[in-house]
């Protein structure tokens, strides 16, 4: 009985996730509105801040990491680390070449 008391505590209201959708939705259409325009070199960039935001948004809101333990937090870290430094060397060939 104590799953289901500490479930309703972690869940947010409807509102919450129509909020987040609609904010993912507006995220997407920026995202495809900038890939039409000319940024030169900032278009990756504000891509991948977009997509940041949106990650942010749907592994807090969607996903409940806010309230998951401290392990499974670490692993997230870890993964999104492992991320991180893929991208670095991706761009970093990338830019050589």
């Amino acid at each position: 009985m104590e799953n289901n008391n500490s479930h309703s505590q972690n869940s947010l209201g409807y509102g919450i996730y129509i909020l987040v959708w609609l904010a993912l939705v507006t995220l997407t259409t920026v995202t495809v509105t900038v890939s039409g325009m000319d940024l030169r070199s900032l278009t990756v960039t504000v891509a991948l801040v977009i997509a940041s935001l949106k990650t942010y948004l749907v592994i807090n809101i969607f996903m409940h990491l806010r309230s998951e333990g401290r392990t499974f937090k670490v692993f997230v870290l870890v993964a999104l680390l492992f991320l991180l430094v893929s991208f670095i060397l991706l761009f970093a060939d990338y830019s050589f070449h």
